[in-house]
């Protein structure tokens, strides 16, 4: 596997801006007070001119340092003038780390969503082991995958509410910092010609422990056995030479997703429900101190419904090999991770 990333650990050097070492015998933690910091509030995401897909808000979390021992996203979908959007689009909730000319923008992705069909919804996300990250002057990102706005027949896109609530005291453990493994991205799953090598390596300090916090969602329709949106597979986050392997598939749709819509909202999908937040995988582990590397994996594949397949087979859903961009899509994992230390 090829690396993605090799990053000395510094506590809040990426998550904050801090400079404090991440080392066991950093300073004496101090617990903040109660407050909520809000981020959006009736923030109207829409496709159209001008182009509100990608929505950015500066805000400013507590100061660097303080600890809690609760943090909870509250996320709100709102129906706009026109009515919400009627089908399911992935979104996502993600800090900005800007570029500095050697790196580039990148986002670290606190949370994901699929928007229900034609209808709100309230949801909240527990992000306490992220909070190294939700300190001081920060650029909060929202995104939904939604081709529709004003004066569009199928809605006019989403109303978004999102605000963080922090709960003083001390966590247990503590997460002395929050590094980013990968940014949101997608990986093609089935093709020869793009094999999925995904890793990252990171120092982790004497005395540490680490927790792994993914987000892997299947998308694509039409392949063989329907991938990826419709195919339970095994994936394995690999820290070190521990292996946690999770099979990403979401049969609970009907009860824990948002109720009343329209579309296919019950069906089980690859780790996701519209209407509903995506679960974090979390993996959690005690690796010696020094270079730490973390993989990510998936069962093997090949979809035989593709356009460059050698011979033209297993397509579902009554399409042919070509991707037509409605009802046969390239099938693939979305995914990020973010690498919490902890002591």
């Amino acid at each position: 596997m090829r690396r993605l990333a090799s990053l000395t650990l510094l506590a809040g050097a990426l998550a904050c801006g801090g400079s404090q070492s991440a080392g066991v015998d950093a300073p004496a933690v101090v617990a903040g007070a109660d407050t909520t910091v809000t981020a959006f509030s009736g923030e109207h995401v829409y496709f159209g001119d001008p182009n509100r897909r990608t929505v950015d808000a500066p805000l400013t979390f507590p100061a660097p340092g303080l600890r809690y021992s609760a943090v909870t996203l509250h996320l709100g979908l709102r129906c706009p003038t026109g009515g919400c959007d009627w089908w399911d689009r992935l979104g996502r909730l993600a800090l900005v780390v800007p570029a500095d000319g050697a790196t580039p923008e990148r986002e670290l992705e606190l949370a994901r969503f699929i928007t229900p069909y034609r209808v709100g919804g309230e949801f909240t996300v527990d992000v306490t082991d992220l909070q190294r990250l939700l300190e001081g002057p920060q650029t909060l990102r929202v995104f939904i995958d939604t081709w529709v706005g004003p004066g569009h027949a199928n809605g006019a896109g989403w109303l978004v509410d999102a605000r963080f609530e922090f709960v003083g005291g001390l966590p247990t453990p503590d997460p002395i910092a929050v590094v980013p493994l990968w940014s949101p991205q997608r990986v093609v799953y089935g093709d020869p010609l793009h094999p999925i090598d995904v890793a990252a390596t990171v120092d982790v300090p004497a005395g540490a422990t680490v927790r792994v916090r993914s987000l892997v969602t299947g998308h694509g329709q039409g392949n063989a056995d329907n991938c990826a949106e419709f195919c339970a597979r095994d994936h394995q986050v690999i820290v070190g030479d521990a292996i946690d392997t999770k099979r990403v598939w979401r049969a609970d749709c009907a009860t824990t997703a948002v109720p009343g819509q329209q579309g296919t909202w019950q069906y089980p999908r690859a780790g996701w429900c519209p209407g509903a937040m995506v679960t974090p995988w979390i993996t959690d582990a005690a690796p010696p101190p020094g270079p730490l590397t973390v993989r990510y994996d998936v069962a093997a594949y090949e979809n035989t419904c593709r356009p460059d397949a050698p011979t033209c087979a297993g397509c579902t859903l009554g399409t042919g090999c070509a991707y037509d961009g409605g009802a046969h899509t390239e099938p693939g994992w979305e995914q990020s991770a973010l690498l919490i230390i902890q002591r």
